[in-house]
């Protein structure tokens, strides 16, 4: 179809692209100011922050508790912004959504970002949330034993990348994981969506280019790096994957789903008609954001009940 008419609308108020390229400091200060106002927040029983140990220092990490009795599950949220921009402030409407509408816990995490600090600053830094989670940091109010991984753009990479490490390392058990519009393979993998919707649908095939080139090594054939370069996938957890239309990465988000199901996993996989990047978590003014947090806080439900 067509893009969807609040999309266009959207896309028609957007800034230009800047006339030279910006550095990850500045692209940050642009990001931020340039970040649409918050819809209607779902009222939640708290939100408070906790610091986290992580392998480079405390950990900020924003914990929802829904109006539940508990322990309840709980929902590690990762956020987008190709591992350099971005933070869980952006997110807050789709992390109470979820958490009111799923009755889970949401953790969301304040990784490290690049360049400075690189791969494989981010990952191992929500391994380490996941650790602290399993071992009943959240308190008794979270069940440690109940734990899904969720995220947007390069969250959606590193909620695969956290699973496969849980996998490998014979860490804590990952119910599920929430993948949208996520980050599996590199520009030059060969996707046609990253031709056809290289400029003018938000999220360009450019930007992704800066952004592997503030966090990922020389070598990209890591699957910590790169999920899609994983060679056995089985072992991971069941997996809702939601995909924009108008989006790079929508070739290689529906290419790793049809993988993991190939693999044996449990696959549940959605692609949003007329959708650009960033409806999920961004852009909650546009009315396919309200219908994706419903439809991950219905997934949820049907994981834990």
């Amino acid at each position: 179809m067509g893009l969807d008419p609040a999309v266009r609308e959207l896309l028609a108020r957007s800034p230009d692209a800047p006339a030279r390229p910006m550095t990850a400091a500045e692209l940050r200060a642009a990001f931020a100011a340039s970040r649409p106002e918050p819809g209607p927040l779902a009222p939640v029983a708290s939100v408070t922050e906790v610091s986290v140990p992580g392998p480079g220092g405390d950990l900020r990490v924003r914990l929802y508790l829904p109006d539940a009795p508990g322990p309840v599950p709980v929902f590690v949220w990762i956020h987008g912004g190709g591992w350099t921009i971005g933070s869980i402030d952006e997110n807050e409407v789709a992390s109470r959504a979820v958490c009111a509408a799923a009755s889970v816990a949401v953790a969301a995490v304040e990784y490290r970002l690049a360049p400075e600090d690189p791969y494989p600053a981010a990952p191992e830094d929500c391994y380490a949330v996941l650790e602290w989670l399993a071992a009943g940091g959240a308190g008794p109010a979270v069940s440690p034993s109940r734990i899904a991984v969720g995220g947007e753009s390069a969250g959606g990479n590193l909620s695969t990348v956290v699973s496969l490490m849980a996998r490998d390392r014979g860490g804590p058990p990952i119910a599920a994981q929430v993948l949208i519009c996520p980050v599996f393979g590199h520009p030059d993998d060969g996707h046609a969506s990253y031709v056809d919707f290289a400029t003018g649908y938000g999220m360009t095939a450019d930007a992704m280019r800066f952004f592997f080139a503030q966090y990922a090594p020389p070598s990209l054939d890591d699957p910590y790096v790169l999920p899609s370069r994983a060679g056995d996938l089985t072992g991971l957890p069941p997996a809702l994957v939601l995909t924009a239309e108008y989006d790079v990465l929508r070739d290689e988000g529906e290419a790793f789903a049809r993988r993991l199901a190939e693999a044996g996993v449990a696959v549940d996989l959605h692609r949003y008609a007329g959708q650009i990047h960033g409806f999920y978590g961004l852009y909650t003014g546009l009315p396919a954001s309200a219908r994706s947090h419903a439809e991950v806080a219905a997934y949820l439900r049907g994981i834990f009940a």
